[in-house]
């Protein structure tokens, strides 16, 4: 008869009972793992779903890279709204300064322009104002484009020939023994002019001395001119 194997190592054999034992224990444990299997919902899950979750570990070492990066791309960003402002200001400035430098540019070549405006004026007025010699002939020629300007009639032969008889051409000439005279007005100056008359028919802008020869001239041509229609009709003492 052959040996039991559970014999093995013990002193004696397992009977009948032990065995059962045994067996029954093994049933029990197989049936706890299978009600353990299976919750009372009857849904199948397993250990491991069943089993508590573990707690999440939180850090602040991410956050605080998170808000560096932040604050890093604020920086950034305000950096380059004030280089933007800086280069606007920049840029403002360089046109003040080339508006302000055209501007004083513009007022220069202006003064140059009115300087340059008023010189050929004064020698277009230089050239334009005639010159006249200091005797008869210019004295005549000056009275005459006076003369001219007022309408007053009169040539230069007429005025000359007038002149000539009564004065000789003396400008400081004067009559001390004629009836005007007598009276105290005696006649005075190239053309032998009385004081009333002078004043009388003075031209304005015309020296207002009788003795001036071109005053003087002046004067008698337009009193000629009222008498006599013009100096060439007087041919003696008038």
């Amino acid at each position: 008869m052959p040996k039991n194997i559970f014999t093995r190592g013990h002193s004696r054999p397992l009977n009948r009972t032990h065995k059962l034992a045994i067996a029954g224990v093994g049933t029990l444990g197989a049936a706890a793992v299978a009600l353990t299997a299976v919750p009372a919902s009857g849904q199948t899950t397993t250990s491991e779903a069943a089993a508590p979750k573990a707690k999440v570990a939180y850090s602040t070492e991410q956050i605080q890279d998170v808000h560096a990066g932040v604050t890093g791309q604020l920086a950034g960003a305000s950096q380059k709204v004030a280089s933007i402002e800086a280069k606007k200001e920049a840029t403002a400035k360089a046109a003040a300064k080339k508006k302000a430098a055209a501007e004083k540019a513009a007022e220069k070549r202006e003064a140059k322009e009115t300087a340059s405006r008023s010189a050929e004026r004064a020698e277009v007025k230089k050239a334009s104002t005639k010159s006249y010699s200091d005797n008869l002939d210019g004295w005549i020629r000056e009275a005459r484009d006076i003369m001219k300007k007022h309408d007053i009639p009169g040539s230069y032969e007429g005025i000359h020939r007038n002149i000539m008889r009564e004065s000789s051409g003396n400008p400081k000439a004067i009559n001390d023994w004629d009836i005007n005279a007598i009276n105290g007005i005696p006649s005075k100056g190239l053309l032998q002019v009385i004081p009333p008359t002078f004043e009388a028919y003075h031209v304005p802008g015309t020296s207002k001395n009788i003795y001036d020869p071109v005053a003087n001239i002046v004067a008698a041509c337009n009193y000629a001119a009222d008498k006599y229609g013009t100096m060439d009709n007087v041919d003696s003492a008038y």
